[in-house]
Protein backbone atom coordinates (compact mmCIF):
# COMPACT_ATOMS: atom_id res chain seq x y z
CA UNK A 1 0.00 0.00 0.00
CA UNK A 2 1.26 3.40 -0.65
CA UNK A 3 1.57 5.52 2.32
CA UNK A 4 -0.04 9.33 1.37
CA UNK A 5 2.91 12.25 1.17
CA UNK A 6 2.67 14.04 4.65
CA UNK A 7 2.15 17.40 3.76
CA UNK A 8 5.07 19.94 4.40
CA UNK A 9 4.14 22.81 7.13
CA UNK A 10 5.41 25.98 5.32
CA UNK A 11 3.06 24.40 1.87
CA UNK A 12 0.09 24.50 4.70
CA UNK A 13 1.28 28.00 5.84
CA UNK A 14 1.73 29.22 2.18
CA UNK A 15 -1.57 28.06 1.11
CA UNK A 16 -3.47 29.20 4.26
CA UNK A 17 -2.10 33.35 3.52
CA UNK A 18 -2.29 33.06 0.10
CA UNK A 19 -6.37 31.68 0.25
CA UNK A 20 -6.57 34.57 3.06
CA UNK A 21 -4.80 37.10 0.63
CA UNK A 22 -7.27 36.39 -2.36
CA UNK A 23 -10.60 36.35 0.11
CA UNK A 24 -9.83 39.39 1.59
CA UNK A 25 -7.04 41.75 0.21
CA UNK A 26 -4.92 41.48 2.93
CA UNK A 27 -3.54 39.07 5.96
CA UNK A 28 -1.60 40.03 8.93
CA UNK A 29 0.69 37.16 9.97
CA UNK A 30 1.63 37.92 13.57
CA UNK A 31 5.15 36.59 14.29
CA UNK A 32 6.21 36.63 11.11
CA UNK A 33 10.01 37.57 12.05
CA UNK A 34 11.86 38.31 15.65
CA UNK A 35 10.45 41.55 17.44
CA UNK A 36 14.81 41.76 17.72
CA UNK A 37 15.56 41.77 14.35
CA UNK A 38 12.80 44.56 14.03
CA UNK A 39 14.83 46.36 16.58
CA UNK A 40 18.42 45.88 14.63
CA UNK A 41 16.87 47.28 11.62
CA UNK A 42 15.16 50.03 13.06
CA UNK A 43 18.34 51.33 14.76
CA UNK A 44 20.20 51.31 11.66
CA UNK A 45 18.08 53.36 10.13
CA UNK A 46 17.01 55.95 13.03
CA UNK A 47 19.55 58.39 11.77
CA UNK A 48 18.06 58.21 8.67
CA UNK A 49 14.81 59.03 9.54
CA UNK A 50 16.26 61.83 11.88
CA UNK A 51 18.01 63.73 8.97
CA UNK A 52 14.94 63.00 6.18
CA UNK A 53 13.10 65.79 5.75
CA UNK A 54 9.38 66.10 5.76
CA UNK A 55 7.33 64.78 2.77
CA UNK A 56 5.67 67.09 0.45
CA UNK A 57 2.54 66.93 -1.93
CA UNK A 58 -0.80 66.02 -0.91
CA UNK A 59 -0.47 62.32 -0.91
CA UNK A 60 2.81 61.67 0.30
CA UNK A 61 1.73 64.04 3.06
CA UNK A 62 3.66 66.93 4.73
CA UNK A 63 3.55 65.21 8.12
CA UNK A 64 5.51 62.37 6.84
CA UNK A 65 8.77 61.44 6.15
CA UNK A 66 9.73 58.75 3.51
CA UNK A 67 13.09 57.48 1.99
CA UNK A 68 13.85 54.89 0.40
CA UNK A 69 17.11 52.22 -0.99
CA UNK A 70 16.76 50.46 2.04
CA UNK A 71 19.24 47.58 1.25
CA UNK A 72 21.97 49.84 0.85
CA UNK A 73 21.40 52.06 4.18
CA UNK A 74 21.33 48.43 6.21
CA UNK A 75 22.91 44.60 6.05
CA UNK A 76 19.60 43.37 7.66
CA UNK A 77 17.17 44.72 5.27
CA UNK A 78 18.19 41.22 3.26
CA UNK A 79 16.52 39.12 6.10
CA UNK A 80 12.91 40.76 5.41
CA UNK A 81 13.21 41.56 1.59
CA UNK A 82 13.77 37.66 1.47
CA UNK A 83 12.05 36.46 4.02
CA UNK A 84 11.07 32.78 2.81
CA UNK A 85 7.69 32.79 3.76
CA UNK A 86 6.63 36.04 2.39
CA UNK A 87 8.35 35.51 -0.88
CA UNK A 88 6.24 32.28 -1.41
CA UNK A 89 3.20 33.92 -0.93
CA UNK A 90 4.30 36.85 -3.46
CA UNK A 91 5.44 34.54 -5.85
CA UNK A 92 1.74 32.31 -5.26
CA UNK A 93 -0.28 36.07 -6.07
CA UNK A 94 2.06 37.11 -8.84
CA UNK A 95 3.48 34.23 -10.69
CA UNK A 96 1.25 33.52 -12.80
CA UNK A 97 1.56 37.15 -14.45
CA UNK A 98 5.17 37.43 -15.00
CA UNK A 99 7.98 35.42 -15.80
CA UNK A 100 9.78 36.88 -12.87
CA UNK A 101 9.22 38.76 -9.71
CA UNK A 102 11.07 42.29 -8.89
CA UNK A 103 11.33 44.59 -6.18
CA UNK A 104 8.84 47.28 -6.51
CA UNK A 105 10.28 49.41 -3.48
CA UNK A 106 11.40 49.74 0.06
CA UNK A 107 10.56 53.17 1.60
CA UNK A 108 10.54 53.76 5.20
CA UNK A 109 7.56 55.86 6.75
CA UNK A 110 7.13 57.54 9.64
CA UNK A 111 3.81 59.19 10.25
CA UNK A 112 4.57 62.47 12.83
CA UNK A 113 2.44 63.05 15.75
CA UNK A 114 -0.86 65.26 14.40
CA UNK A 115 -0.45 63.75 10.94
CA UNK A 116 -3.81 63.68 8.98
CA UNK A 117 -5.39 60.92 7.20
CA UNK A 118 -3.92 59.61 4.07
CA UNK A 119 -6.43 59.61 1.02
CA UNK A 120 -7.40 56.29 0.42
CA UNK A 121 -6.04 54.71 -3.16
CA UNK A 122 -4.77 51.31 -4.78
CA UNK A 123 -1.19 51.13 -5.36
CA UNK A 124 -1.71 49.74 -8.67
CA UNK A 125 -2.89 52.29 -10.25
CA UNK A 126 0.60 53.95 -11.11
CA UNK A 127 -0.21 51.88 -14.13
CA UNK A 128 -2.96 52.90 -16.59
CA UNK A 129 -3.75 49.35 -17.44
CA UNK A 130 -6.30 46.38 -15.78
CA UNK A 131 -6.15 42.67 -16.89
CA UNK A 132 -8.87 40.85 -15.14
CA UNK A 133 -7.81 38.80 -12.67
CA UNK A 134 -3.86 39.86 -12.74
CA UNK A 135 -2.47 40.91 -9.51
CA UNK A 136 0.12 43.72 -10.31
CA UNK A 137 2.32 43.38 -6.40
CA UNK A 138 2.07 42.51 -3.61
CA UNK A 139 2.97 45.02 -0.18
CA UNK A 140 4.36 44.31 2.78
CA UNK A 141 3.99 46.60 5.65
CA UNK A 142 7.04 45.73 8.65
CA UNK A 143 6.20 47.89 12.06
CA UNK A 144 9.52 49.82 13.81
CA UNK A 145 6.81 50.78 16.26
CA UNK A 146 3.13 49.24 17.42
CA UNK A 147 0.38 50.42 14.53
CA UNK A 148 -2.49 51.00 16.92
CA UNK A 149 -5.30 53.18 15.49
CA UNK A 150 -4.91 56.07 17.27
CA UNK A 151 -0.86 56.85 16.36
CA UNK A 152 -2.05 56.14 12.23
CA UNK A 153 -2.42 52.41 11.71
CA UNK A 154 -2.79 52.03 7.73
CA UNK A 155 -6.71 51.52 7.15
CA UNK A 156 -7.55 48.81 4.87
CA UNK A 157 -10.81 48.04 3.31
CA UNK A 158 -11.56 44.54 3.66
CA UNK A 159 -13.06 42.90 0.27
CA UNK A 160 -12.03 46.13 -2.08
CA UNK A 161 -9.87 44.21 -4.38
CA UNK A 162 -13.45 42.89 -5.68
CA UNK A 163 -14.40 46.16 -5.64
CA UNK A 164 -12.01 48.27 -8.08
CA UNK A 165 -14.66 50.07 -10.13
CA UNK A 166 -15.56 52.40 -6.97
CA UNK A 167 -12.66 55.05 -5.96
CA UNK A 168 -13.95 55.50 -2.78
CA UNK A 169 -15.65 52.89 -0.22
CA UNK A 170 -17.64 54.07 3.00
CA UNK A 171 -15.06 54.84 5.96
CA UNK A 172 -17.29 52.75 8.20
CA UNK A 173 -16.35 49.82 5.95
CA UNK A 174 -12.35 50.07 6.65
CA UNK A 175 -10.05 48.24 9.60
CA UNK A 176 -7.15 49.71 11.36
CA UNK A 177 -4.14 47.12 10.57
CA UNK A 178 -2.81 47.37 14.17
CA UNK A 179 0.61 45.26 14.53
CA UNK A 180 3.47 45.06 16.72
CA UNK A 181 7.08 44.64 15.56
CA UNK A 182 7.58 41.19 14.48
CA UNK A 183 4.31 41.34 12.33
CA UNK A 184 3.85 41.63 8.64
CA UNK A 185 0.77 43.38 7.17
CA UNK A 186 0.07 42.17 3.37
CA UNK A 187 -1.99 43.44 1.02
CA UNK A 188 -2.93 43.35 -2.44
CA UNK A 189 -1.91 46.24 -5.09
CA UNK A 190 -5.74 46.62 -5.83
CA UNK A 191 -6.54 46.70 -1.94
CA UNK A 192 -8.15 50.14 -0.93
CA UNK A 193 -6.08 51.66 1.62
CA UNK A 194 -4.34 54.90 3.30
CA UNK A 195 -2.38 56.02 6.26
CA UNK A 196 -4.48 56.74 9.15
CA UNK A 197 -4.14 59.88 11.56
CA UNK A 198 -1.51 60.01 14.26
CA UNK A 199 -3.75 61.41 17.36
CA UNK A 200 -0.84 60.46 19.75
CA UNK A 201 2.52 62.30 20.86
CA UNK A 202 4.82 60.04 19.33
CA UNK A 203 5.93 58.80 15.52
CA UNK A 204 4.41 55.73 13.90
CA UNK A 205 7.64 54.01 12.61
CA UNK A 206 7.76 51.39 9.77
CA UNK A 207 8.66 50.53 6.17
CA UNK A 208 6.99 48.73 3.27
CA UNK A 209 8.79 46.32 1.21
CA UNK A 210 6.78 45.86 -2.29
CA UNK A 211 6.87 43.32 -5.17
CA UNK A 212 5.47 43.48 -8.50
CA UNK A 213 5.14 41.93 -11.87
CA UNK A 214 8.47 41.79 -13.26
CA UNK A 215 7.85 43.23 -16.66
CA UNK A 216 6.46 46.70 -14.65
CA UNK A 217 8.27 49.27 -14.64
CA UNK A 218 9.08 49.73 -10.80
CA UNK A 219 8.14 52.48 -8.25
CA UNK A 220 11.61 53.07 -7.61
CA UNK A 221 14.57 52.82 -10.31
CA UNK A 222 16.87 49.72 -9.24
CA UNK A 223 19.81 50.88 -10.90
CA UNK A 224 20.35 54.25 -9.55
CA UNK A 225 18.98 53.00 -6.22
CA UNK A 226 21.60 49.96 -6.48
CA UNK A 227 24.41 50.94 -8.89
CA UNK A 228 26.13 47.84 -9.50
CA UNK A 229 29.01 48.85 -7.63
CA UNK A 230 26.47 48.75 -4.65
CA UNK A 231 24.83 45.48 -5.94
CA UNK A 232 28.17 43.85 -6.26
CA UNK A 233 27.50 43.06 -2.50
CA UNK A 234 24.74 41.53 -2.36
CA UNK A 235 24.12 37.73 -2.85
CA UNK A 236 22.87 36.72 -6.61
CA UNK A 237 19.49 36.14 -5.63
CA UNK A 238 19.01 39.13 -3.63
CA UNK A 239 20.51 41.28 -6.50
CA UNK A 240 18.06 39.30 -8.98
CA UNK A 241 15.16 41.04 -6.86
CA UNK A 242 16.95 44.28 -6.96
CA UNK A 243 16.75 44.72 -11.09
CA UNK A 244 20.02 42.52 -11.63
CA UNK A 245 17.80 40.03 -13.85
CA UNK A 246 16.27 40.58 -17.19
CA UNK A 247 12.51 39.62 -17.61
CA UNK A 248 12.06 37.19 -20.31
CA UNK A 249 11.93 38.27 -22.94
CA UNK A 250 14.52 40.59 -23.38
CA UNK A 251 13.02 43.06 -21.16
CA UNK A 252 14.82 45.04 -18.54
CA UNK A 253 18.81 44.58 -20.23
CA UNK A 254 21.95 46.74 -20.58
CA UNK A 255 23.80 46.70 -24.27
CA UNK A 256 21.17 43.57 -25.14
CA UNK A 257 22.26 41.40 -22.02
CA UNK A 258 21.28 40.39 -18.95
CA UNK A 259 22.39 43.81 -16.20
CA UNK A 260 23.91 40.72 -13.89
CA UNK A 261 26.85 40.65 -16.19
CA UNK A 262 27.20 44.30 -14.83
CA UNK A 263 27.95 42.45 -11.43
CA UNK A 264 31.32 40.49 -13.03
CA UNK A 265 33.68 43.38 -13.40
CA UNK A 266 35.95 41.26 -15.66
CA UNK A 267 32.50 39.93 -18.05
CA UNK A 268 31.05 43.51 -18.31
CA UNK A 269 32.24 44.75 -21.43
CA UNK A 270 33.48 41.16 -23.22
CA UNK A 271 30.06 40.08 -24.14
CA UNK A 272 27.92 40.69 -27.21
CA UNK A 273 23.76 40.86 -27.20
CA UNK A 274 22.23 37.43 -25.80
CA UNK A 275 18.84 36.50 -25.54
CA UNK A 276 16.44 36.12 -23.20
CA UNK A 277 13.49 34.31 -24.87
CA UNK A 278 11.04 31.92 -22.96
CA UNK A 279 10.83 28.38 -24.02
CA UNK A 280 7.43 28.57 -26.18
CA UNK A 281 9.18 31.75 -28.03
CA UNK A 282 12.35 29.56 -28.89
CA UNK A 283 10.14 27.44 -29.97
CA UNK A 284 7.89 29.73 -32.43
CA UNK A 285 11.55 30.28 -34.08
CA UNK A 286 12.87 27.24 -34.50
CA UNK A 287 9.43 26.65 -36.16
CA UNK A 288 9.96 29.47 -38.00
CA UNK A 289 13.24 28.82 -39.90
CA UNK A 290 12.29 25.03 -40.40
CA UNK A 291 9.49 26.68 -42.47
CA UNK A 292 6.42 24.28 -40.61
CA UNK A 293 5.12 28.04 -38.52
CA UNK A 294 1.81 28.50 -40.71
CA UNK A 295 0.84 31.89 -41.79
CA UNK A 296 -2.37 33.59 -40.10
CA UNK A 297 -1.17 31.60 -36.83
CA UNK A 298 -3.38 33.35 -33.76
CA UNK A 299 -2.31 33.36 -29.86
CA UNK A 300 -5.74 31.56 -29.58
CA UNK A 301 -4.53 28.72 -31.80
CA UNK A 302 -1.46 27.89 -29.42
CA UNK A 303 -3.61 27.06 -26.11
Amino acid sequence: MLMEPIPDPRDIAVATWVEALSADGYCIIPDAISPAAVDVLATDLADDFARTPHASGPFYGEWTKRFHGLLRRSPHMDAFVRHALVLEIVESILGAGCDSIQLNLTQAIEILPGGRVQPPHRDQDMWPVRAPGVEYLVNVMWPFTPYTEANGATRIWPGSHLRQDEILIDPVEAIPAELDPGAALLFLGSTLHGGGANRTAISRRGMIVSYSLGWLKPYELPWLAYPPEVARAFPARLAALAGYRAHRPNLGTFEGRCPSTLLDEKAAGSLGAVDALRPEQEALIEQFYAGTLPAGLRLADRR
